[in-house]
């Protein structure tokens, strides 16, 4: 807490936004900067880590898409967040079964954490993949964007609205401890919820600053240089103006004003506002599904059943407990939810039909 206070110096109290900023991506004292936060000696596991069978029906996605844009001879795959590059490999093994669109692929890895671009460098061997810090490095297509529990952390404002006046939150930083609190929101902050239907309703707005802000860059590229971008992330479509905000340490809840620096500090992503963004940005929209819906769709339980043939009694088990967690609705099957955006006149994709 001490080294947080001593780079809060200079303020009293920032944004919400600012404070998640720092605190999780500071070049020293971020909590991504400074330790690998994936597997279980980190603090939480994503569903790359979970099973090989994420992996496979993304890259099935992936080669289904590059068929509709009528198999171009060169492509971008371009994942947000690789966190420790389990997924990328899995993508880069599974590909090999279909060589024409492996030798058209060039994986880019967008990572801003300098940890864990030296983890993935260590395990990501292969010489088509590459790494950019920036967004608009990228300069040829067409681009398939993917993120896996992306957006989800990204720094968020908060807002309150009561009798219609909008709030927002700070956190006042004090020497042991901070503190969370509302003061009413200046008119530029205000501006940019007017355009959106999340202002209508009273309660707690959550607003994806640092989301859109990436998400502006990637419409752009869509649009120039054609493609796509598939999101999973755990977050709801119907809106409920709550404070969704949470941290995540040692696998375990925490509370946010603990352990900063050292936990995750994570929001459920809204859905229903992600689709307007993109509606505005002039990119099209596939219906938002669960994690369920999409993997089933994609084949993962004829997968598994394929696999289950060559497995042990026990091997199975463990088939059946990783299946569960993907899929089950009480859990990632039904929190996790699905998004794509694309360019393309063709809209019968795979996972969505």
């Amino acid at each position: 807490m001490n080294k947080i206070n001593k780079f809060f110096q200079e303020s009293k109290s920032v944004p919400l936004d600012l404070f998640l900023d720092k605190v999780l991506y500071h070049k020293d004292l971020g909590y991504y900067q400074k330790k690998n936060p994936f597997g279980k000696k980190g603090d939480f596991i994503t569903a790359p880590n979970i099973s090989n069978l994420f992996g496979e029906m993304i890259t099935i996605w992936f080669v289904s898409f590059w068929k509709k844009l009528n198999k171009p001879k060169k492509i971008n795959f371009i994942e947000m967040g690789p966190g420790n590059g389990d997924l990328c490999l899995t993508v880069l093994k599974t590909l090999k079964n279909f060589p024409e669109v492996y030798n058209s692929t060039n994986i880019i890895l967008y990572e801003k954490s300098k940890m864990l671009r030296k983890i993935q460098k260590q395990r990501i061997l292969s010489k088509k993949v590459s790494w950019i810090q920036k967004l608009s490095k990228i300069k040829s297509g067409p681009v398939v964007f993917f993120g896996n529990e992306f957006l989800d952390a990204l720094p968020i404002k908060q807002f309150k609205k009561i009798n219609g006046i909008i709030f927002e939150k700070y956190v006042k930083i004090g020497k042991k401890n901070v503190n969370f609190f509302f003061k009413k929101s200046i008119k530029k902050e205000i501006k940019k919820l007017e355009s959106f239907k999340i202002i209508k309703n009273e309660g707690i707005i959550e607003y994806p600053e640092y989301g859109f802000k990436e998400l502006r860059i990637v419409c752009n590229k869509i649009k120039k240089l054609n493609g796509g971008a598939l999101f999973i992330d755990y977050g709801y479509i119907n809106e409920h103006n709550t404070d969704t905000l949470q941290s995540v340490f040692k696998h375990k809840y925490n509370n946010i004003e603990k352990n900063i620096g050292k936990a995750d500090i994570t929001y459920l992503v809204n859905f229903s506002l992600l689709n307007e963004f993109f509606l505005k940005k002039k990119i099209k929209v596939k219906k938002i599904v669960n994690q369920k819906f999409f993997l089933e769709k994609m084949g993962i339980l004829e997968r598994a059943k394929i696999l289950k043939k060559k497995m042990t009694h026990d091997e199975r088990e463990r088939m059946d407990l990783t299946l569960m967690r993907l899929l089950n609705p009480r859990l990632m099957g039904g929190l996790f939810k699905v998004i794509f955006a694309y360019k393309s006149k063709k809209n019968n994709f795979l996972g969505f039909k």
